[in-house]
């Protein structure tokens, strides 16, 4: 897949301009979860909309499993999109060269890890990735991350929705770090 900038996600990869849109970010400004290369259109909806309620920034790493549009993000980000702070990145190696990448942690998130993400301290810089639905994360993704994650599940399952298990994670870090200070509004 060629990477196709995209209108409304070029148009919405800017400052934060509303005050309470900025009261947002304080204790996570430098938090990021990171999609590498997405396969469901769905999924990545829903990461901007988790992204935007939380006030964290979104990478996304391409090349995406489907056509990135409008069509296609619209029904599942909403309106949330004018609210997400999001990076698109060509490819892992412009990933790992942005600037916001020349700080923090890379955290990624797998089901082969052996380190239960309740038992990780979290540091306010830190980029926590999630893999592909059908591949995971490949061996130099694995071999670039700082620590892997898992989320403790009962005996016989395999391992859940990527964006539930990035909500999850990502629920845990804020709240190591303080990232829910200040913040208001309901479920």
């Amino acid at each position: 897949l060629e990477f196709r900038p995209l209108r409304r996600i070029a148009a919405i990869a800017r400052p934060l301009e509303s005050p309470r849109a900025s009261s947002l970010l304080s204790g996570s400004d430098r938090m990021r979860l990171a999609l590498f290369q997405p396969d469901i259109p769905q999924n990545l909806g829903a990461g901007i909309r988790l992204c935007a309620c939380l006030g964290v920034n979104l990478d996304i790493i391409e090349p995406c499993g489907f056509p990135v549009s409008d069509k296609n993000l619209g029904r599942v980000a909403m309106d949330y999109g004018k609210l997400a702070q999001i990076q698109r990145h060509n490819s892992w190696s412009d990933f790992q060269g942005a600037p916001e990448r020349q700080q923090g942690r890379l955290i990624i998130l797998t089901t082969a890890a052996e380190t239960d993400l309740y038992d990780f301290s979290f540091e306010s810089g830190d980029t926590l990735m999630l893999g592909r639905e059908s591949a995971g994360l490949p061996p130099e993704v694995h071999g670039a991350a700082n620590a892997r994650l898992r989320v403790p599940l009962v005996a016989g399952a395999r391992s859940l929705n990527v964006i539930i298990t990035g909500a999850m994670v990502l629920g845990e870090a804020l709240r190591q770090t303080g990232g829910f200070a200040n913040r208001i509004g309901m479920a």
